[in-house]
Formats: C-alpha cells, structure tokens, sequence
C-alpha cells in the first residue's frame, strides 16, 4: 500500500469525495424544489 502514502493520492481522494458530497446535496436540494413546485395549486383565471 506504498500507493497511498503519496500526496497526490490523498488530494484526488479528498477532491472526488467532495464531489460525491456535493452531488448528493445538490440532488436533495433539485429533489425538495421539485416536490414543492408541484404540491403548489395552479390557479387559472
């Protein structure tokens, strides 16, 4: 596990968790918006 012990692995680890994080928030946050638009009524004039 030499691999592990270089810098560069760990940044590349850490970036990609990030965006894995990101992602994961991102879509909660489309999800919740999404079920709000729709629970709202439409009024038509």
């Amino acid at each position: 596990m030499a691999l592990l012990n270089t810098d560069g692995v760990w940044i590349a680890i850490g970036i990609s968790v990030l965006f894995i994080v990101a992602g994961l928030v991102l879509h909660r946050v489309f999800v919740n918006i999404l079920k709000k638009s729709s629970q709202e009524p439409t009024q038509h004039d």
